[in-house]
Formats: structure tokens, sequence, C-alpha cells
């Protein structure tokens, strides 16, 4: 499995012309090599890798590590790889430009001299672009877990409940399902604070008849969740319902939109069309969706100025909304696969408007 991700590579080093590629970027270490420690790093050239930690995490690696050689470092890490570009004449190295810090850059620099050391930006995360079985598996299940945790919570939702309360129940049923921990800050938003898109948790007490906006997720094995229902406290009144009714319907037709070839642009454009024309274009302000996986969000990204174009393998949301100031908002999210033929949805919360 960890092969074919060092193949997805290839490309890199044909088009830049490089000896070696350095990551220091902690998820795209795991994705290539497995290891989940919170330091290190992986030299990877057309043939072999090398992951180079201190003495903290040598154990940790020889355990986690694949297809990597595991290198103990000393108190300075780049010396140790240093001294390994020397050893193989590694001349020309790629690296991760946005996540390198510039006094990490200058030490590279430093102690690379005479290497040319190539900035390949944030293209280096599109190795993730696309998820393999192992990757979809682990998605369905946090998936899974989290879905069914807030499902589990429901009955706590009645008035005189803080949205703090809410949130801290949902990450406690998380972590009773075997979660590692959440995948984000939960928004919890209910009467006006709806309008509020990442309105997080607050003391605000839910009060009969608001309606409810929780975004939330869960974290397992390094990869996330992501998942959004608005639910009704009490009898909601005619303009909630209907509100509701135009998120459910603009989130419906994007997720039967979804096949490869379709641009992100495009599918955008099919909620945000939707919800236009129902008068509320101008309360739908950021994109659709994005990638997510190792990362809450990752490419490709859903919005009126993607390039990205859906290919089978990708995982996105779909997660239109309506924000209305002074008055609330609805936002209904899951997370869907997108197979050869359209899409495979691995989040299973109810999207109708429950009434609790």
């Amino acid at each position: 499995m960890l092969k074919s991700r060092h193949r997805r590579l290839k490309s890199f080093f044909e088009e830049y012309d490089l000896k070696a590629v350095l990551f220091t970027d902690l998820r795209n270490i795991r994705y290539l090599c497995g290891f989940s420690g919170t330091e290190g790093a992986l030299l990877v050239s057309k043939d072999h890798a090398w992951f180079f930690c201190d003495s903290r995490y040598t154990f940790q690696a020889l355990e986690e590590v694949q297809e990597a050689e595991v290198k103990e470092c000393g108190a300075v890490r780049i010396d140790t790889i240093a001294s390994l570009v020397v050893e193989y004449g590694f001349d020309r190295i790629g690296f991760e430009a946005s996540h390198t810090t510039v006094s990490a850059f200058r030490r590279m620099s430093e102690k690379l001299p005479g290497i040319d050391l190539i900035e390949i930006g944030s293209r280096l995360d599109e190795i993730r672009l696309f998820k393999d079985a192992a990757e979809v598996t682990a998605l369905r299940t946090v998936a899974t877990l989290s879905s069914q945790a807030l499902t589990n919570i429901l009955g706590d939702i009645k008035p005189g409940v803080s949205e703090l309360d809410i949130a801290l129940s949902l990450e406690l049923e998380m972590r009773r399902r075997g979660a590692d921990g959440k995948a984000f800050d939960f928004i919890v938003a209910s009467g006006e604070r709806g309008a509020m898109p990442h309105g997080r948790a607050s003391d605000k007490l839910i009060q009969s008849g608001d309606l409810i906006t929780i975004d939330f997720g869960a974290l397992k094995n390094g990869y996330h969740s992501d998942e959004t229902v608005t639910v009704a406290c009490g009898k909601p009144g005619v303009r909630s319902m209907e509100i509701h009714s135009i998120v459910r319907a603009a989130h419906d037709i994007a997720i039967q939109a979804v096949r490869p070839g379709l641009s992100c642009k495009d599918l955008d454009e099919v909620a945000r069309s939707f919800i236009r024309n129902s008068g509320h274009g101008d309360y739908f302000g950021h994109g659709l969706g994005h990638g997510i996986g190792l990362e809450i969000h990752e490419m490709p990204t859903l919005s009126p100025r993607s390039t990205a174009v859906l290919e089978e393998g990708m995982v996105i949301t779909i997660e239109p909304g309506i924000y209305i100031p002074g008055f609330g908002g609805v936002r209904i999210e899951d997370t869907v696969v997108v197979t050869g033929s359209g899409c495979d949805v691995i989040t299973c919360a109810d999207k109708q408007l429950l009434v609790l």
C-alpha cells in the first residue's frame, strides 16, 4: 500500500528533475510511511526512503514506520539528513515550501551548501487527493462512529441546555465509542447564532423553537470525519422549515450530481444556483465543500473559484447553507466518496428536520 503511495511522487521527480524529496509535514509523513508521532522528517528518493527522528521516537518509529529506513538523529536533525544527502550524492532536493518556515529553510540552506533546494509549495499535498481502500475504510469507520455518537445524544438537547453542554456530551460520546478525540472545535449555533457559519459552541441556552446547527466530527487513527445537521428544539416556525427545506434540497441535488469529470466549480454551482433561485443567494457565502482525510480540510476545494475536477477516489464534503443575520441559519453536510458512476455517502446522521 505504502509503495503505491510512494509511486505518486513519480511525477514530481520527473517534472522538477529531483534526486529526492524531503517531507517535514507530519500528515504527509504519516501517509507515506505510517509514523504517527509529533516530530520527524522523511527523505524519499526514487528507490529508497529514510525516516529521521530523535531518541524520543526511535522505538515508536521502529514499530510504525514502513517502506523507510529509520535513522536516529542527534540534537540537530538536519546534520544527519545532510550527511546522508552527501553520501548518496543528492544534488537536487524538493521540499514542502508551504509547510516550511523561513528559519527552517535557512538551516537547510546552511547545512546543504551546493544542493539545489526546489520549492514545490503545497502541490506535494496532492499525493493525498485520492484515497485508497484502506483510507476509505478508515474514513467510513470514523464517520460512522461520529454519526452514531450524535444520534445517541440528541435526547440531551432541550430548552435550558447550553450549546457548550451539547458539544461536551457529543465529544464524550465519541470518546466512549473509541474516537481518539474530536476532529475540530464543534459548531453548535442556536437561534440567531445560527447565522454564523462558524459559530462555535457558546454558553447560550437553547430555547424552545430554536433551530440548532451542529457541525461535528471525530478523529480516529489520524483520519477525520465531518458532518452537519440542523435540528429544531420544539416546533419550528414556518420560515425555519422553509429554509431547512431549501438547504436540504440543495444538498440532495448536489450529492446526486457528483460524478468523475465534473468540475468542483460546477458542482458548487449546482447547489448555489438552487439557493439563489430560491431568493436566498446572498445568504450562502462559503464554498460547497472540501476534501477530507488526514486533515479536516484537504484538497480539492469546492467553490466558485475552484479549478479542480472530481475524480474517482476523492473524498469530499457537501455542505450548503443559508445564514440570515438576525434570524438564524441552516447547514446540512455529508461526506461522500466519489465512485466511478457517482458517489457513496459515508456519513449517516438523519438529515431530515428532526423536531426534538
